[in-house]
């Protein structure tokens, strides 16, 4: 992932046979897809990866129950078995996830289910415990033959209250069934990344770095690190831009041959709750519930807190996406009526992060009747331009399948054949997982002489790629970062080998440390010192970092520079707590 070897290589070399303009979920998918093929491919992404809506999902890893109302039998299909496949190939992140939807009526949402189903109305109504129990039929029927999972199961009331007694008390029944939720799926993104780059020097990736034509067949990559341009002459150009692929293509076509608009994306909206009594009240389980409007909202236990969701709103500038305050007291609002004897302080939301579903084009009056399936659609180039392979819609769910199918369209038109198949191979850490965590944990710490406590710690973060990161910390003398969890080498490892150019590269995406609530400005501080040595950043750098990444915490996730110093106070006095008890 070395910027200045990857822009000499292209300068030296200009003529790719694919670039990939996207560097989320979807973009990494079919980038690693056609690098294993040995495609001279090239990944641009403007930002950081999977800094987008893939870095925006509501982390879970699911079939879509309620897309069977829609008649989108096909698309849960195939969404349950990647689901599956990611419960194989990715174990270090994806993991299965009791779901249980609490039932208030008996018929209710029935005979609207059906003529919806039908096409007969758009009209979005409570659903009953016999359009439930035909929905989880399905699912069950759908997954019949690998049956990872525990089949479904109804409650009674009394039951239902007896396991959360905290439930709105006018629930007739609840349902139980199994996905599966992702505990760091930036970091899949990153592996995925990986993969690709490990086919050869064939696969060229960069972050932050822009992509818009010049003209006769050519293109101007500009990397907005450093500032150089260069030209590059790709065969194929895939799109894989999610919300912003119609902005995308008006950089890769001139004005009079734009294409219509192709994306119609909506906006879902995400809070982090840090309250123990939620998060244990919970038992381990999502709660998958309606709010009174109709409208699916979660809930669940993720890395220690809570994580509650989600809106659904229309959206025309993908860029400028962040959780409002209306959206927020929405989902606090669902949250009171599901659960009305929980309450939540201001100061428990540690964390919001807003996204948006990058839906196909459509004007449809409820968001969601929006079909989410995928399909590609290449426009064809002219005056010696390259044909451009748009991906349009996709869940994170089916990243490969998706990827899969823009590859092998690809493949088709460069006149490649397919020669490895990812259906069923492990991702990073997942590879070679062991079946006994504990003892791989405690033969890598006699390894290393790191201690087992930290060797599982990392084994929890990355897998089995936890070795590599176990023996660079052991390699040299190391200590802790403030009451961070994380250590100075471990962050100089993710900085080296993982394309990091920004503080909240760092904070946001290669670790958890933000989306937890356990970043505080002590923390931030201290971790930007690493990265501005390791860079070898000039002193006005750093400030200047500073001030971006404070700026994007309060614009974009609700987190002050107020509120981080006030955690610096809290875990000051947390440790000043502990010393004394001890």
């Amino acid at each position: 992932m070395n910027r200045r070897e990857t822009m000499d290589g292209l300068r030296r070399s200009p003529k790719v046979d694919v670039c990939v303009l996207g560097g989320g979920i979807n973009g990494l998918s079919v980038f690693r897809e056609l690098a294993l093929q040995g495609v001279n491919v090239l990944l641009v992404e403007k930002d950081d990866y999977c800094s987008g809506a893939s870095a925006a999902l509501s982390r879970m890893v699911h079939g879509g129950l309620r897309y069977l109302e829609n008649g989108e039998f096909s698309l849960v299909q195939e969404s349950l078995v990647e689901r599956d496949r990611l419960l194989r190939n990715a174990p270090h992140y994806v993991a299965p996830l009791p779901t249980t939807v609490p039932i208030f009526d008996v018929f209710s949402g029935l005979a609207n289910g059906i003529v919806r189903f039908l096409g007969l109305t758009r009209r979005p109504s409570r659903r009953g415990a016999i359009a439930i129990k035909t929905g989880l039929g399905i699912y069950d029927f759908l997954t019949r033959k690998r049956a990872l999972m525990p089949k479904h199961q109804f409650r009674g009331r009394k039951a239902t209250l007896d396991k959360w007694p905290a439930l709105n008390p006018a629930i007739r029944n609840s349902a139980t069934y199994y996905d599966a939720w992702v505990s760091h799926p930036e970091r899949i993104g990153i592996e995925l990344l990986g993969d690709g780059l490990s086919a050869g020097a064939n696969a060229k990736a960069l972050n932050y770095a822009t992509v818009e034509q010049m003209g006769a067949g050519e293109f101007l990559l500009r990397d907005r690190v450093s500032g150089e341009t260069l030209a590059i002459q790709p065969r194929l150009v895939i799109n894989a831009t999610g919300g912003w692929i119609d902005i995308a293509n008006g950089a890769l076509f001139p004005q009079e041959a734009r294409p219509a608009p192709l994306m119609g994306g909506t906006k879902g909206s995400h809070l982090i709750i840090d309250s123990a009594g939620l998060r244990d009240m919970l038992d381990g389980h999502m709660i998958y519930y309606e709010n009174e409007d109709g409208r699916i909202c979660i809930l669940f236990p993720y890395l220690g807190k809570v994580l509650v969701g989600s809106t659904d709103i229309r959206v025309d500038d993908p860029g400028t996406v962040r959780c409002e305050a209306d959206e927020r007291d929405y989902i606090l609002q669902s949250l009171a009526f599901v659960l009305p004897g929980i309450k939540i302080r201001p100061e428990e939301i540690v964390f919001q992060f807003a996204g948006v579903r990058p839906l196909p084009a459509s004007k449809d009056s409820f968001t969601g009747r929006i079909p989410r399936d995928h399909f590609c659609t290449v426009l064809e180039g002219s005056n010696g331009a390259p044909p451009v392979l748009c991906m349009i819609g996709g869940k994170w769910t089916t990243f490969r399948s998706f990827g899969e199918m823009a590859a092998d369209m690809a493949l088709e038109r460069l006149g490649v054949t397919r020669r490895v198949d990812t259906a069923e191979r492990a991702i990073g850490g997942g590879r070679v997982f062991p079946k006994d965590g504990k003892g791989w944990v405690r033969a890598l710490a006699a390894s290393t002489g790191i201690s087992a406590d930290r060797t599982a710690l990392l084994f929890a973060r990355y897998g089995t790629d936890a070795e590599d990161v176990a023996r660079f910390i052991a390699a040299a003398p190391d200590h802790p970062l403030p009451h961070a969890g994380y250590s100075v080498r471990e962050l100089i490892h993710l900085i080296r080998s993982e394309a990091v150019e920004h503080l909240d590269d760092l904070l946001t995406r290669r670790t958890t440390l933000a989306i937890t609530g356990e970043l505080s400005l002590a923390m931030a501080e201290a971790v930007l010192d690493v990265l501005a040595a390791e860079k070898g950043w000039p002193a006005q750098r750093v400030p200047e970092e500073r001030g971006r990444f404070l700026t994007l915490m309060g614009e974009r996730h609700g987190v002050t520079e107020q509120s981080l110093s006030a955690r610096n106070e809290q875990r000051s006095e947390l440790c000043e707590t502990t010393a004394r008890s001890g």
